[in-house]
């Protein structure tokens, strides 16, 4: 979490990050994960995994006022990538998170826009 991967932030504190998904299944999917390096989420110990739970909170409720949707849905899935994250998904209806339709090349200007806007209404 050094900062050298270029990416869509919406938020991040001195523990926590969190950035657009690049392969989103919906706009504004939002991916939360912990600076210490991590590879299963429940190899967090308690104090941890608590504090992030609370930052992902943070961050859908800076998601839900950002993006027009329902609520915000949560899933911690994920075997391709070696790090523990937890994802945000808008939802407007139960298939909004469905991770096998993704959006193909999600136009970098829209994620940008997203970013912002989730940013702006992110309240640590």
């Amino acid at each position: 979490m050094a900062g050298d991967i270029p990416c869509y932030k919406v938020a991040e504190d001195d523990r926590f990050f969190a950035f657009l998904d690049i392969n989103p299944v919906n706009w504004g999917h939002t991916l939360v994960v912990p600076r210490k390096e991590v590879d299963y989420i429940f190899d967090l110990d308690d104090e941890e995994l608590a504090a992030m739970t609370v930052f992902a909170k943070k961050v859908a409720e800076a998601i839900r006022e950002a993006i027009p949707c329902r609520k915000v849905g949560v899933a911690v899935l994920g075997l391709e990538v070696p790090h523990a994250h937890i994802h945000l998904v808008p939802l407007r209806n139960e298939g909004d998170m469905d991770f096998s339709h993704k959006i193909s090349d999600p136009d970098p200007e829209k994620m940008k826009q997203i970013a912002a806007a989730v940013s702006a209404a992110f309240k640590a």
